[in-house]
């Protein structure tokens, strides 16, 4: 697929009204998501120390099981969280360079399209089915 400006099968590029509406609701996940992290850490005030504590539930065998189990689940959602976490901050650091909107691959505009759906994509479709089918 070309994305030469004047083929009928370019992406719509993404227009600065687009982008502030964007980042204004990306700014708003990355509050939630310090958030939730906060909550997940039983941390309020320190935001460098964000790792999930160890549950403490008592000492009989069927409490520690619940321990390990909880602690497993918030492992894996506190990954979840902090991978989403950096997304966003990429993002929003593309944003401020101006380099929103384009492949870090190809250098051509990703759309507008895509970018609605996936605001944080960093890659055209082009490029992204074809690092997917190399793996």
């Amino acid at each position: 697929m070309s994305t030469d400006k004047n083929s009928p099968n370019s992406p719509e590029p993404i227009d600065q009204e687009t982008i502030e509406k964007i980042k204004k609701e990306l700014m708003i996940r990355r509050e939630q998501l310090i958030k939730d992290l906060n909550e997940m850490s039983g941390n309020k005030e320190n935001k460098n120390d964000l790792k999930v504590k160890f549950p403490d539930f008592g000492d009989k065998s069927d409490e520690n099981a619940q321990e390990i189990g909880e602690y497993s689940t918030n492992i894996a959602t506190e990954k979840v969280l902090e991978s989403t976490l950096r997304d966003i901050e990429n993002t929003l650091e593309r944003i401020e360079k101006g380099t929103y909107g384009i492949c870090k691959y190809c250098g051509k505009p990703i759309g507008k399209k895509r970018m609605l759906a996936r605001n944080v994509a960093s890659a055209c479709v082009a490029c992204k089915t074809k690092l997917q089918s190399q793996v």
